[in-house]
């Protein structure tokens, strides 16, 4: 999602992600969605300290309302290493079909590392629920990554569709 826009901002942050939340029987894939407030905007001084404490329980109970609606969440967050992000971020400024994908923004944010990583910490920590879990993937090697995402989306997507057979 990008930044919100000027008529996004007048409402409750989460606002613009209800509106975007998809009919039964569809799957939609977000990139950070409503953690960027306590990711980037925590980081990026974007929002005040008391607008990030507050949106762990707004996300818990936005979540849980998905959850009760009978929305299947899931949340991944794939980890690499410093020495890895480093490698593929030189890896993609060498091939001029990828280039696009790595600006000064990414290497200004990679200067903010530890921040980023206690920013994590806290998420994980504060948003891990029974409804919605994180599921931690090592990122190094992509591959594996990729194969633990797909069995971790079809166990859980199986365990909806029994759990909603059984009611």
């Amino acid at each position: 999602m990008a930044a919100p826009t000027d008529e996004e901002k007048a409402y409750q942050y989460l606002w613009r992600f209800w509106r975007q939340i998809p009919l039964a029987v569809y799957l939609t894939l977000y990139d950070r969605s409503w953690y960027v407030r306590v990711q980037v905007e925590r980081v990026e001084k974007f929002a005040r300290e008391h607008e990030w404490q507050r949106a762990y329980g707004e996300i818990n109970h936005f979540e849980e309302q998905l959850h009760e609606h009978g929305i299947v969440v899931l949340k991944f967050w794939i980890h690499l290493d410093q020495d890895e992000q480093l490698c593929r971020f030189k890896e993609r400024e060498k091939i001029a079909w990828r280039a696009h994908k790595i600006t000064e923004e990414d290497w200004r944010n990679r200067d903010k590392w530890d921040d980023y990583k206690q920013a994590l910490k806290d998420m994980v920590g504060h948003t891990s629920t029974e409804f919605t879990p994180w599921t931690l993937v090592p990122g190094n090697d992509k591959k594996w990554a990729r194969v633990e995402i797909v069995k971790t989306l079809a166990q859980r997507i199986k365990q909806a569709l029994e759990q909603q057979s059984a009611e």
